[in-house]
């Protein structure tokens, strides 16, 4: 059974009392100070696991500027015509750009690496060490991923080493040392040990080590297959890797934060609570890709769109029905110009003719979050496989990953019929001549809710092809952006270092330069 929320709020006030500073730099203070008193190392990692989908002050910055603001309109999985939502007309905003920067510094990793450095020499905290370096691989790939170059190797060593200043390792560097990490630490997790387990401090998986194994194994595929392109021959070597080590198998694999409808932070899913509670009238439902759903007679279509009168009547679940959703384009607003939305092409009326998320999924409080999936660790073994990289057939890993990405939303509250994911896969098979797009279509309509992982793909793999909008005022001279600018504070606070990595970028920090691995 998952923790409770009992559990979960007694957590994070423990952490609220040891770990309350929003700023980057006191991630480089001592790391020995969370262990005075009675301290828990085990709930400063659950702090860290809910840090992962925003943390407990912060969460709406985080989770709302870069992962919904930004990311999902950029993939065309949402439009706005709120000015707020940057990422719909690439418009570049400092604040939005850094929040996730100096969020999840200061709490998730920091979190980890306070939980790291104080198990380290512990024999008896053994799994809870070697845990905790699995998740600090997931922080920093999505941290690097966002932003390319960032400190990591001295990040944390303020007290230990005196570096406050820590410099930024390269993205290919920090690549090849997470790879490492993962391969060591997931060999070293004991679960014959039944004393070193975390339990219900562990909101994934209540300490299985079985369980963190595969999703060791499935973040060493995703990190592999993102250099498919600038570094194939590594990649395909991590990926075998990765196989041969043991990868999530269903479902019951996928690595999910349970949330409680409290409408508080944090036990809130937050992304949840921002589109039902917090912003519900300010996006619609991207028509590019309310049409990639209806265009493929997707069953998951009537769980993620819904049509509501008035969104702000927070109490209405709208109309599901798969005929009546209705996406809206992105790029407009509604400044009664040229592109006021209600110039678009086949304009219906009323712009809450556009769909919203379903509310009885996704666009609810108690939705859990995905962190990472056997969906998604499928359709990279598809990938994988059809590359020639790992043995299997690319049709079957394709196969169950489809079907996967469509049953997993029923962990989200859906009612989806087997036999209803098995008639759309027979219906759209694996064809080789259009087999990359394919996989990485069916990644994009995956990881929704997940959008900075849906950026990531995006941008490693080209698909879907999205036709970019060209607003006036645009930063990118309407190409979708593909990375995030550092935090302007950063060139004051760590400025030697902050220069030099702004150096090594190709094009200079903008939203348009590009991160190691994302070649043309």
């Amino acid at each position: 059974m998952k923790p409770t929320l009992n559990i979960i709020c007694c957590m994070l006030l423990l952490l609220m009392l040891t770990a309350c500073d929003k700023n980057f730099e006191k991630i480089n203070t001592d790391p020995t100070q969370l262990s005075q008193g009675t301290i828990k190392f085990e709930y400063v990692f659950t702090s860290a696991q809910l840090d992962a989908n925003g943390n407990p002050d912060g969460y709406a910055n985080g989770i709302f500027q870069s992962n919904l603001a930004y990311a999902s309109t950029m993939m065309q999985h949402l439009s706005s015509t709120n000015p707020a939502w940057y990422g719909d007309k690439y418009i570049y905003n400092a604040n939005y750009n850094g929040v996730y920067w100096t969020t999840f510094y200061s709490t998730g990793i920091k979190n980890v690496i306070d939980v790291i450095e104080n198990t380290r020499d512990k024999p008896e905290k053994a799994n809870l060490y070697n845990i905790a370096r699995i998740l600090k691989v997931w922080y920093f790939q999505q941290m690097t991923d966002l932003y390319g170059d960032i400190p990591y190797s001295e990040a944390g060593l303020g007290f230990s080493k005196g570096i406050t200043n820590p410099r930024y390792d390269t993205q290919e560097a920090i690549y090849a040392d997470l790879l490492n990490e993962l391969q060591d630490a997931a060999s070293k997790l004991n679960p014959d040990d039944a004393a070193n387990t975390l339990g219900s401090a562990d909101l994934f998986y209540e300490g299985n080590t079985d369980k963190w194994k595969k999703f060791a194994y499935s973040e060493m595929l995703r990190i592999a297959m993102r250099m498919s392109k600038v570094a194939p021959d590594k990649a395909s070597d991590w990926a075998k890797k990765a196989v041969a080590g043991g990868v999530m198998q269903s479902n019951d694999d996928n690595a999910l934060t349970p949330h409680e409808d409290q409408s508080t932070r944090p036990v809130s899913n937050p992304v949840g609570l921002e589109l039902h509670s917090r912003e519900p009238n300010g996006y619609r439902l991207s028509l590019t890709f309310v049409n990639f759903l209806k265009t493929n007679n997707d069953p998951r279509l009537r769980y993620i769109g819904t049509v509501i009168e008035d969104p702000t009547n927070t109490d209405d679940l709208g109309n599901d029905d798969p005929d009546a959703q209705l996406g809206q384009p992105n790029g407009y607003d509604r400044t009664e110009g040229a592109k006021d939305i209600s110039n678009a092409p086949n304009w219906p009326g009323d712009q809450n003719m556009y769909s919203v998320v379903n509310r009885t999924t996704f666009s609810r409080e108690s939705a859990p979050t995905f962190i990472l999936t056997y969906a998604e660790t499928a359709l990279l073994q598809a990938e994988a496989a059809q590359r020639g990289w790992i043995t299997g057939s690319a049709a079957t890993f394709y196969n169950n990953g489809v079907h996967a990405a469509i049953m997993q939303l029923n962990q989200t509250g859906a009612n989806i019929s087997d036999g209803d994911a098995s008639n759309y896969v027979s219906a759209h098979p694996l064809v080789s001549a259009t087999a990359l797009q394919q996989i990485n279509e069916q990644y994009w309509v995956a990881t929704f809710s997940d959008w900075l992982e849906t950026w990531a793909n995006w941008r490693r793999s080209g698909f879907p092809v999205l036709t970019p909008v060209n607003y006036q005022g645009n930063s990118t001279n309407g190409t979708i952006p593909r990375r995030f600018v550092y935090p302007l504070d950063e060139a004051s606070v760590n400025p030697a270092n902050y220069s030099t990595a702004a150096g090594r970028i190709t094009g200079g920090d903008k939203l348009t330069s590009r991160v190691w691995w994302d070649k043309e």
